[in-house]
């Protein structure tokens, strides 16, 4: 077993007034070469946007971008004419393929958005850009992990990788295993809310835990806890 240990602390900081962004791994100005990537997961921000306030149009290509509200709603506009609005407990996806241009802004005039930025590298090159998001219920992930993106399981949102995010909210002193879906893969647990202890090593609210080369994850939350799971290929081949 390998483990990498990214305690909440030690992430990469920007605060350009309307977005205030920590950065799990190395992104914009902040470059950390022992914090690339964890295989195939490029991007992991813990972002704020101050009402009214956003990203205006820019592109991307061959990347696969999540985006998790925590609380808030985003406005989603790209180049394909679509125009949606992403609210907590929904998870959208967009794999940018051959290329594509969005924009992304707090859809409120009162209050801040907050979400997670997650970017995976994908499996297929240059695919035509593609879309999606589906609406989670809170109480399907209560003491246990709901998967919400993959490439085999049509509740989820597509994902163009061989990997699978799952949600989990759990009350303490619960435990669970989790099995990973395809051999060599990693997973990486970023924790949102409370402490837990996975594979033996206490981790805390916003502490990113990657493990690989192993079968399997034992969980178990300490206090109350949410976290997310990302079981991601290892080998970028």
């Amino acid at each position: 077993m390998k483990t990498v240990l990214h305690l909440a602390a030690t992430r990469g900081h920007a605060n350009f007034g309307w977005l205030d962004s920590y950065h799990s791994f190395s992104f914009g100005h902040y470059y950390d070469p022992e914090r690339v990537n964890f295989g195939a997961l490029r991007v992991l921000n813990d972002d704020t946007v101050s009402a009214g306030m956003g990203f205006g149009k820019h592109p991307h290509d061959n990347m696969e971008i999540v985006s998790i509200p925590l609380s808030g709603d985003l406005h989603h506009k790209d180049s394909t004419g679509r125009d949606e609005i992403i609210r907590e407990h929904d998870v959208q996806i967009m794999s940018a393929g051959s290329g594509i241009a969005h924009s992304e802004y707090n859809a409120n005039k009162d209050k801040p958005v907050k979400f997670l930025q997650i970017w995976v590298m994908p499996k297929e090159q240059n695919i035509e850009p593609r879309y999606e998001q589906k609406s989670f219920k809170p109480e399907n992930r209560v003491n246990q992990l709901l998967t919400v993106v993959a490439p085999d399981n049509k509740d989820a949102v597509w994902i163009n990788q061989d990997a699978w995010f799952s949600l989990g909210n759990f009350t303490k002193d619960f435990s669970t295993r989790y099995q990973l879906k395809k051999s060599g893969n990693g997973v990486y647990i970023f924790v949102l809310e409370g402490s837990l202890e996975i594979n033996g090593q206490n981790i805390a609210t916003r502490d990113g835990l990657g493990i690989s080369e192993v079968d399997t994850i034992d969980i178990k939350a300490s206090t109350n806890a949410q976290i997310v799971l990302i079981e991601i290929p290892m080998s970028l081949a």
